[in-house]
């Protein structure tokens, strides 16, 4: 397996490593997932190399900062000290676990950061974001406080999340931007047109989570699978009937590819992701969301993947720009999303 390489995320980040781990299904959305496995899962990663642990407040309402608390304490000293953690913060919950909006006020982002900290029982956050824009909040001001937590040192560096690029410019007039954490893969590349030439231009790192749509082009999704309750795939609009079945189809084109070369499905769509960014001095990181050590080693396998300019035509013309069928958010969920107005 080839190994981790680790580069500057955007012109000022951290150093991380190719590939990053995201946590969120550990704790919330996918349905139930098992402890011990999701922190054996962390300890393989960081074994393996990945040093970027992705986080949010609000998965599992605090249980995902403090499943990963547990994953860094019974690692061994060695991968414990190379972790690197990116948290989102700002979403509102409910006690039945709805969203209820979000809040970047400077007071609440230092209360937020309080807390995580405490969760994590880190001494500071290697990357910091909210997880949407505010809209009753200008994102200077949100900035500006993170800022604030960065001069005090329990910060070291500034993120974004699913914004569009008039905001991203307006945060960078205020302080550095490490990277802006959006959806990308071969069914959402909407980021193409806008936001990745903006990100470029300002010296912004893309971490890219959903690379593999939430499952849904993974090769292991099928037409009868049967979600658990409150499995956010449930309602989304690309696993819907006719949807789901227009999306998979694209999937069968994918696999004929994938194996033509001697690969799954995963990994040539992670090694897709992968290929966008390495023109550009791998400006964009995957974040493989794994909750098992044997999809984190299928993860893995796509560092091996070289992907030519025919494969790269042949995948292209599998699944075009556009092709998917359904929006990547429910209605009311597209509705906070800056990157897409």
């Amino acid at each position: 397996m080839t190994a981790l390489r680790t580069h500057t995320l955007g012109s000022t980040g951290p150093q991380v490593s190719t590939l990053g781990l995201g946590c969120m299904g550990m704790s919330a959305l996918y349905g139930e997932a098992d402890r011990a496995e999701s922190i054996a899962t962390v300890h393989a990663a960081l074994d393996a190399g990945i040093n970027l642990l992705d986080t949010g407040d609000f998965y599992g309402m605090g249980h995902n900062e403090l499943l990963i608390n547990e994953a860094l304490r019974t690692a061994p000293a060695s991968a414990r000290e190379r972790a690197l953690t990116s948290v989102k913060f700002g979403a509102l919950r409910t006690v039945e676990g709805a969203f209820s909006g979000y809040d970047g006020r400077p007071a609440a982002v230092k209360n937020f950061a309080a807390y995580s900290l405490q969760r994590l029982g880190l001494d500071h956050i290697d990357v910091y974001r909210i997880a949407r824009l505010d809209p009753d909040v200008p994102v200077e001001e949100t900035v500006g406080a993170i800022a604030e937590l960065v001069e005090a040192g329990h910060v070291r560096h500034i993120g974004l999340s699913e914004v569009g690029a008039e905001t991203i410019r307006r945060a960078a007039s205020v302080a550095p931007i490490s990277d802006l954490q959006i959806e990308y893969s071969l069914l959402s590349r909407s980021i193409e047109a806008q936001i990745l030439p903006v990100c470029r231009e300002l010296g912004i790192g893309v971490t890219a989570y959903g690379v593999l749509s939430r499952g849904l082009i993974s090769g292991h999704f099928t037409r009868d699978r049967e979600l658990a309750a409150g499995d956010f795939r449930s309602m989304s609009p690309r696993f819907q009937d006719e949807n789901l079945r227009h999306n998979l189809d694209l999937v069968e084109a994918l696999r004929k590819i994938a194996g033509q070369k001697g690969v799954t499905v995963a990994q040539i769509a992670i090694a897709w992701v992968l290929a966008q960014g390495a023109a550009q001095s791998t400006d964009i990181v995957p974040l493989v969301g794994a909750r098992r050590p044997d999809r984190l080693t299928e993860a893995l396998g796509s560092l091996d993947v070289e992907l030519t300019e025919a494969d790269l035509a042949a995948i292209e013309e599998a699944v075009p720009a556009g092709a998917a069928a359904g929006a990547r958010y429910p209605d009311s969920q597209m509705a906070h999303l800056d990157s897409e107005r």
